[in-house]
């Protein structure tokens, strides 16, 4: 059974409350047929944040820290959904473009209100020496595993 002091066991479990509760403020607010998951919606706002450049599933493996098989599961499922498209570029013909539909741009605004209020619920009761000591750490055991 793990020690309440196992970093891991209570980094896991805390990530596993937050996706499961963004999973449902997602889906409650989302209209008929525009639902997206949590990671549905975490993608499509580094799609939005980044719309300016060309993005590509090398770019989400990197930023999402995930394989590539989990990457092309991913966006075959948001491209069938009508939430991306991808297309070629001229410079490199294996290359697809992440570019979001108008869908994509309605789920985003409704995911990004969710979201806005996670993090509020997440920082409810703690100062922000607190919040930056908690950051500090997680980026210091990230690094750690990057190591």
């Amino acid at each position: 059974m793990p020690s309440e002091t196992e970093l891991g066991f209570q980094i896991n479990t805390l990530a596993h409350c937050i996706r499961r509760k963004i999973d449902e403020l997602l889906s409650q607010a989302q209209e008929e047929g525009d639902s997206v998951t949590g990671i549905q919606g975490r993608v499509l706002g580094y799609l939005y944040d980044h719309r300016e450049q060309d993005l590509f599933q090398r770019d989400l493996e990197r930023a999402f820290h995930v394989r590539r098989s989990t990457a092309t599961g991913l966006l075959q499922l948001m491209e069938r959904n009508g939430l991306i498209t991808r297309s070629p570029v001229p410079y490199d013909a294996r290359l697809k473009k992440l570019c979001l539909t108008e869908k994509a741009l309605r789920a985003h605004t409704a995911a990004h209100a969710q979201i806005l209020e996670m993090e509020r619920r997440l920082r409810r009761g703690l100062t922000d020496g607190e919040i930056r000591s908690f950051l500090d750490v997680l980026g210091r055991i990230r690094q750690n595993l990057e190591d």
